[in-house]
């Protein structure tokens, strides 16, 4: 570990960073970043504080714990800026130990934690590690680091395709062992996308994509917690007292908020009748109380957030810089396929998922991990800025916009 952060911090052998006036930080989108934390704290609040008192009779339980987390997630904003992106390069093969190393621990009895039946998280110091948030943030930068080094086979050859999936089948076993198996389909979707932006032929892609869903279609037949959400989904109002309750009573949220909503903080379905109100729900709660124009700002501002990080990737490859190009489109398309997800699922346009809504929803080590992914984000722009600097600013600079 020590030899770890030595390497990942380390300047030697970095390409020296030169700063000079008119090269900065993208400040809209350290702005939109800091808008979705203090909104996501306010709506964890208000949508939290009867459940808190309720269980630990403590109102601010939860607004205590958040707002602690969003001082750590600003806290590593700010060290993945001080990190050249290099270094993740340098590191690649340790991105994959440490996926495996988590995704082993966390089903080994006494180490990971057991939580409704799943096991997920690994306690560490003061919060929970949920295995999965790491693990695609892991999977993004070793698929980067691996399309740098053998993209020409991966474009070429479907060896070189195929190399990739038996490691990424591998963490599916994984994860859907816990089991996980959103986070198996975020992690899909990131790496594919990734694939995909690195010139992957689109027959490969075709076949891979009918393969993924036969095994998902396997999945959820054959499981029947999964085929009951299936159910449920389709139609939740023949069995609104138990598997179609949460999406009911999500849509009856929508439904009691209309266009602008029954003010912050006067929401009645978080009051014991949604489900995970403060998490995987929250914009039913942002539903109601600010109503579908509420909802569609927020949306607005992810759609700006999402832009902002396929601009960037799009730039760094316009500099030739792939590692850094590849890891932006993994994080763009990680942050686009959670709140597409999540949204879909709190309004019944998708079964219902355990995934939450990046920076928005309550937890630790989700919003830890989504800022850091961010904080390499700013970096990457930062460094963009320097080459393009280097080369031809007025040139580059036009060109992207």
């Amino acid at each position: 570990m020590l030899f770890f952060l030595r390497n990942l911090f380390s300047m030697r052998n970095a390409k020296k960073v030169r700063v000079r006036a008119g090269i900065e930080l993208d400040i809209g989108f350290v702005f939109i970043i800091l808008a979705l934390l203090a909104f996501g704290w306010i709506m964890v609040t208000s949508a939290s504080m009867v459940d808190a008192a309720y269980d630990y009779h403590n109102p601010y339980f939860y607004v205590i714990r958040q707002g602690f987390f969003v001082l750590l997630g600003l806290l590593t904003i700010v060290l993945a800026l001080l990190v050249p992106t290099d270094n993740y390069q340098k590191l690649y093969r340790l991105w994959l130990i440490l996926a495996f190393a988590l995704l082993i621990a966390v089903l080994i009895p006494h180490i990971g934690r057991e939580v409704n039946g799943s096991r997920r998280w690994i306690p560490f110091l003061i919060i929970n590690v949920q295995v999965s948030e790491v693990v695609k943030l892991c999977a993004i930068m070793y698929f980067s680091c691996y399309l740098v080094r053998f993209g020409d086979v991966a474009r070429n050859t479907f060896k070189g395709v195929a190399k990739p999936l038996v490691i990424l089948a591998a963490m599916a076993v994984l994860l859907l062992k816990e089991p996980d198996f959103g986070a198996c389909v975020v992690m899909f979707t990131c790496v594919f996308g990734i694939m995909f932006m690195a010139g992957v032929k689109l027959r490969w892609f075709i076949i891979l994509i009918v393969l993924g869903g036969v095994a998902a279609t396997f999945l959820v037949v054959f499981e029947p917690y999964r085929l009951a959400r299936l159910n449920s989904f389709l139609d939740p109002w023949a069995d609104a007292n138990n598997t179609g309750y949460q999406l009911v009573q999500a849509l009856i949220s929508y439904g009691r908020g209309g266009r602008f909503g029954d003010g912050l903080g006067s929401g009645i379905q978080k009051q014991f009748f949604l489900p995970e109100a403060h998490t995987d729900f929250i914009v039913s709660v942002i539903a109601e109380e600010l109503g579908a124009v509420g909802v569609i700002i927020l949306l607005a501002i992810y759609s700006v957030l999402i832009w902002k990080g396929l601009r960037i990737a799009r730039f760094a490859g316009m500099l030739n810089r792939m590692f850094q190009s590849y890891v932006a489109y993994g994080i763009s398309f990680w942050i686009v396929f959670q709140v597409i997800v999540n949204i879909g699922v709190n309004i019944g346009l998708l079964p219902t998922k355990g995934l939450t809504l990046p920076l928005i929803s309550y937890g630790g080590s989700s919003l830890l991990i989504i800022c850091f992914a961010l904080g390499i984000l700013l970096r990457i722009d930062f460094e963009n800025k320097v080459h393009a600097d280097e080369i031809s600013p007025r040139y580059v600079y036009k060109r992207v916009s």
